[in-house]
């Protein structure tokens, strides 16, 4: 398979930073995800930057006590511990950087058909708390923002983690223009769901065959009915049959069939598509960067 390296791709090198090793979330994989890349070489002067974020940025969806007292250190133990991240003044800067990649990932998606982000899929963040190791919702963000400045007429989300995309769900259900689908394993992580436009819940240990033809006919029925002008694409992996926190029996290879079926049938619709990488979990860090890579091998594949 060849690999096209002008494969638009977003980073910024504080995604990783000194972070506990042993801590369920894998801060570390962000940087492996990128030495992945170029190994593929897929990481040359198509990297992009995004900017710094701005605490007020964060505003157009997020409670402004919220953001402030998160980027102050003011969030008190209950909140921190629903987080599930120790703050530190790292952390912020890759929070709040972070939602901006998704967004000029979108905007290079918009010009060039594809493009994904190293990061992002924060998708159990709300308006006014976090939640699951999300902090910013980037996806909510990324929406708001380019329906309000008319960069596009409707999004749709096409959130595919294994975890159902709450946040993103309650932050954009007043907004016509932002359609949220979440694809997502029933009996799993948030137990307090909150309902999207469109969520299908799967049973626990589904398999390929079975999750593909899910996945390939909700896209397609989509597609067709919302015709988006833009596809925001949370490739989570945590779907595979090994992750610490799945609770589905996706193969390896099930994720690289979603991956390329979710891009091929954007590209035919002439659909832009951003993805994200979602969650993922697992003791081989190394692994789970290889992993997160699948999206972006899929895509550098077109």
């Amino acid at each position: 398979m060849s690999l096209n390296p002008n494969l638009p791709l977003v980073y910024h090198p504080n995604y990783s930073f000194s972070f506990d090793p042993k801590h369920r979330f894998v801060m570390s994989k962000f940087a492996q995800l990128h030495q992945h890349v170029k190994t593929l070489g897929l990481a040359g002067d198509n990297i992009i930057e995004p900017p710094h974020g701005r605490v007020e940025e964060l505003e157009i969806v997020h409670c402004e006590n919220y953001i402030h007292d998160l980027w102050h250190n003011r969030l008190d133990e209950k909140a921190m511990r629903r987080i599930g991240l120790p703050w530190s003044q790292a952390l912020m800067n890759r929070t709040f950087t972070a939602p901006l990649g998704t967004l000029q990932t979108a905007r290079l998606a918009l010009k060039n058909g594809l493009a994904c982000h190293l990061a992002g899929g924060t998708h159990h963040a709300h308006s006014d708390f976090g939640s699951g190791f999300c902090m910013v919702n980037d996806l909510a963000f990324t929406a708001q923002t380019l329906i309000q400045n008319r960069e596009v007429t409707n999004v749709l989300i096409f959130d595919l983690d294994v975890h159902q995309g709450d946040g993103t769900a309650a932050m954009l259900a007043h907004q016509p223009y932002a359609f949220t689908c979440s694809i997502h394993c029933e009996k799993n992580f948030p137990f307090r769901k909150s309902p999207s436009d469109l969520d299908i819940g799967l049973a626990n240990n589904m398999q390929d065959a079975e999750y593909l033809g899910i996945v390939d006919d909700t896209l397609q029925f989509l597609l067709n009915e919302l015709n988006p002008d833009l596809v925001l694409y949370d490739a989570g992996v945590d779907i595979w049959q090994e992750d610490g926190l799945g609770k589905l029996d996706i193969s390896w290879q099930g994720i690289e069939k979603r991956d390329h079926i979710v891009l091929k049938r954007c590209l035919a619709n002439n659909t832009p598509v951003a993805t994200v990488i979602g969650g993922g979990y697992d003791r081989d860090h190394q692994r789970l960067a290889k992993r997160h890579g699948i999206v972006i091998e899929q895509a550098a594949s077109f």
